[in-house]
């Protein structure tokens, strides 16, 4: 008999739609991917909405592809995760009564900026700790409630959607936690719907399957799946769930050690034993979710990242049309120029007309400023917005960071990399994972496989390579300039 050392992760993101076979050690053995978009909502105009039967064959085509590259019988076990928030009703066996609104839709900020008809903003957040977005769940239900009624009268339930995938492999309907944990439906401290809420927005309990935690089986892939996936009848179907859960877990993150994913945005969470949802953290930004294990919580904060870098590397090193300086070249520049940037700050805040006492844009130029100051002053203001966004996750957890691992493509500059580990005065880890979404999913299927004891055990088995950024002597330098760069972020 095969050794059952096969994890597939069927991950569903808003531009794609992945299979991935991941195996006992973190390597990805088979992948394949086709593009996702939403679709507009056929009875709302201008709505926008998930196809979920188009998601699911092109996921059940990948995984066919997937299943052709590897030898079925060493998987072990399948699951779903995707992006958070999105979900719908559906019947007794598992059919939308309404299409999944996509958290793209801006139907449902209306609802938000009025909840107080309902329950307060400031009330909703102490209990839940999810920062009070347009998009989350809790407006969608109520929109449905106020414009569609008929669609929660002909209900059996709710499910998100990565328990409707879970539903089309094994035919079981259950609440996913961390899924539950984006929706501003829950009780962030005991892990349990909130009564409360619900009661507020008149939606029963009852329309909500069983909580399931993350790695727990819910059955086996049904002989109809099974002929649509490729996937072995039978194989094991475990719970997963929101992707930014396992992106954390998966990057081999501790508690009290943040994880900056940075590309376009910044996120910034940590796993955190604590967490406070005050009016404070309210209006700090931080929203706080349902780690992937039981009593711990995911902390973050959001801002734009390499948004700005791009624009000014599109507008200061443009060599043709289309042409510009490689960023070796840039960062070379950059290099060069002293920190400080010989006085320019920024405001990096560019989707946004104003910001605090001054609005985003770049400030201090004089007629001798350089394009690598400018492009230095972007590097050091983000790192500075990295600073405070640490600052007030500790403040929100009640730990102190020993150091900040970094993923994603803004990771790669090496110059930022040192600037953030001078300014925070904390080391920068690097580490050898790419995928580590559904790395952390994967650990937990091989979980509920029954391979590894703990999720622990399971990611002691994945070599991260890490690589680390030390602070250097110009930690003093920003800690000197800490003031001035603090009034323009």
């Amino acid at each position: 008999m095969k050794n059952k050392d096969l994890v597939i992760i069927f991950d569903c993101g808003a531009t794609n739609v992945r299979a991935m076979a991941i195996n006992q050690y973190g390597k990805i053995e088979a992948s394949r991917s086709y593009p996702n978009d939403t679709k507009e909502d056929p009875y709302y105009k201008e709505g926008l909405i998930w196809d979920v039967n188009d998601i699911w064959q092109k996921l059940a085509k990948a995984s066919r592809e997937v299943i052709n590259k590897i030898d079925h019988e060493r998987i072990a076990a399948i699951s779903v995760t995707t992006f958070g928030v999105d979900g719908t009703f559906v019947d007794d066996d598992g059919e939308l009564v309404y299409p999944v609104i996509s958290w793209q839709c801006e139907r449902t900020h209306p609802i938000m900026e009025n909840i107080d008809r309902y329950i307060s903003r400031e009330k909703l957040y102490s209990i839940g700790g999810v920062f009070p977005y347009g998009m989350n769940t809790i407006n969608k239900i109520i929109w449905l409630k106020e414009n569609k009624p008929e669609v929660i009268d002909r209900a059996s339930g709710f499910l998100f959607l990565s328990s409707i995938l879970l539903n089309r492999l094994s035919g079981e309907f259950v609440t996913n936690c961390t899924m539950a944990g984006t929706s501003m439906l829950m009780d962030a401290r005991n892990r349990q719907l909130s009564e409360e809420v619900l009661a507020s927005i008149g939606i029963d309990p009852s329309l909500f399957p069983e909580i399931r935690e993350a790695g727990e089986a819910v059955g086996g892939v049904t002989a109809r799946a099974s002929e649509e996936t490729g996937i072995p009848q039978g194989t094991t179907v475990f719970v997963a769930g929101h992707d930014t859960q396992f992106a954390i877990y998966g990057s081999g993150a501790g508690l009290g050690e943040p994880v900056l994913s940075t590309g376009t945005w910044e996120i910034l969470m940590t796993r955190s034993s604590n967490f406070t949802a005050e009016k404070e953290q309210l209006d700090m930004g931080i929203t706080t979710e349902l780690d992937a294990l039981p009593g711990v919580y995911n902390i973050g904060l959001n801002w734009i990242g390499s948004g700005p870098l791009e624009w000014i590397r599109k507008m200061l090193y443009r060599k043709g049309d289309d042409d510009v300086e490689s960023y070796e070249k840039i960062i070379g520049e950059a290099e060069q120029v002293a920190p400080g940037s010989n006085g320019i700050r920024i405001n990096p805040d560019f989707v946004q007309a104003e910001k605090g006492r001054y609005p985003s844009g770049i400030f201090g130029l004089r007629l001798h400023t350089g394009r690598a100051e400018i492009y230095r002053a972007g590097l050091e203001s983000l790192s500075f917005k990295l600073r405070k966004g640490l600052n007030a996750l500790e403040q929100a957890g009640g730990f102190k960071a020993s150091k900040i691992i970094c993923v994603g493509g803004g990771s790669k500059n090496t110059l930022w990399n040192q600037i953030r580990a001078d300014v925070t005065n904390k080391p920068i880890q690097l580490i050898d994972q790419k995928e580590t979404t559904v790395l952390g999913a994967a650990l937990f299927g091989f979980v509920a496989a029954g391979i590894y004891k703990d999720a622990e055990e399971a990611r002691n088995q994945v070599d991260y390579r890490p690589e680390v950024v030390e602070p250097s002597e110009n930690v003093q330098i920003y800690e000197d300039l800490e003031k001035t760069f603090r009034e323009y972020i």
